[in-house]
């Protein structure tokens, strides 16, 4: 670890950090942990694949479902190998061109995941508004634009956060603040002008994620207004109910990313704890809970899973 006490432009790698006062039990706290990426990743392409092998689930809905199942298991295989290494192994070092890769994968599945949340609270808008137009609006070809649009603006964003953080210099700790890679917690480690670094990544965070939690608002508000609009009591609460489930991945999508942007950026007042816990839930609310809750939620969606499983029994007999 000679590289701890020398001065660099970059370093050769970075230390990443585990539960402050926890590094005892970390290899106990390390089950919890692999259950929980064996619920995400089981869970969502488990969706994934029943939504694909299903014909009455290939509707605008469960499409953009399968799309946000895809994108949360990228996320999960994004942070694995570090969270897994950290806790499991206890082996903290990670390359400096690793840990911008891995910074760069998980920015641009965050982008992409917030960007299917705003397309599908688009389809419950238009569902709900004019439930006879909505396979027009929204047909196949629309739908994998929707898609490839959010993809390519990630990447488009994303990229030049890896590129602005090799120019600067690197003279400070080594010692990152989570179990993985992330812009804020890296930039911070520079000892160089880190202007344009915040400067665009506050643009980033604006012109993706406060873009599509905006236009996510005024979706439901739009929505509110129709709902409240119809005339029975049972037409308006069946009308949220089919809501409910994307209600609830907005949230625990959209909190801990508000809480965690705010820590790095008043973290002088929190305590370390505080940063790994919220940086933890950002990394597994979503993947975990996404599938949990349209399994619950959606009826089509156990149906079909049921069905998926009863036809793997007869097969295995």
């Amino acid at each position: 670890m000679g590289f701890l006490n020398s001065s660099w432009f970059q370093p050769p790698a970075f230390l990443l950090a585990g539960i402050p006062g926890l590094e005892a039990v970390q290899i106990w706290i390390s089950i919890p942990l692999c259950a929980m990426y064996l619920i995400a990743l089981l869970g969502n392409c488990t969706i994934f694949f029943v939504i694909k092998i299903t014909p009455s689930l290939h509707k605008p809905q469960y499409i953009f479902l399968s799309m946000l199942s895809a994108t949360d298991v990228g996320l999960s295989l994004s942070t694995l190998p570090t969270v897994l290494n950290v806790f499991l192994l206890n082996h903290r070092e990670i390359e400096f061109h690793s840990c911008l890769a891995q910074m760069f994968f998980i920015h641009i599945f965050s982008s992409m995941e917030s960007a299917i949340l705003l397309a599908m609270a688009f389809d419950r808008f238009v569902a709900i508004r004019n439930p006879l137009l909505y396979t027009v609006v929204l047909t196949p070809s629309r739908i994998i634009a929707i898609g490839l649009a959010a993809l390519i603006r990630g990447a488009v964003l994303m990229i030049p956060l890896p590129i602005l953080l090799m120019q600067l210099p690197f003279c400070k700790d080594v010692i990152l603040s989570h179990c993985y890679c992330y812009h804020p917690d890296v930039m911070k480690l520079a000892c160089g002008p880190v202007r344009v670094n915040i400067i665009y990544g506050l643009t980033l965070v604006l012109c993706s994620f406060g873009v599509d939690s905006m236009f996510i608002v005024i979706s439901y508000i739009l929505i509110l207004k129709i709902v409240l609009g119809i005339a029975s009591q049972d037409g308006q609460l069946k009308a949220f109910y089919t809501c409910v489930s994307h209600i609830f991945t907005v949230f625990i999508f959209y909190v801990p990313l508000i809480v965690l942007a705010l820590i790095h950026r008043f973290g002088t007042f929190t305590s370390p704890l505080l940063h790994v816990t919220m940086s933890n839930l950002f990394l597994f609310l979503t993947p975990v809970l996404n599938p949990l809750v349209y399994s619950l939620k959606t009826k089509e969606i156990q149906l079909a899973v049921h069905k998926v499983i009863k036809d793997r029994r007869k097969l295995l007999k």
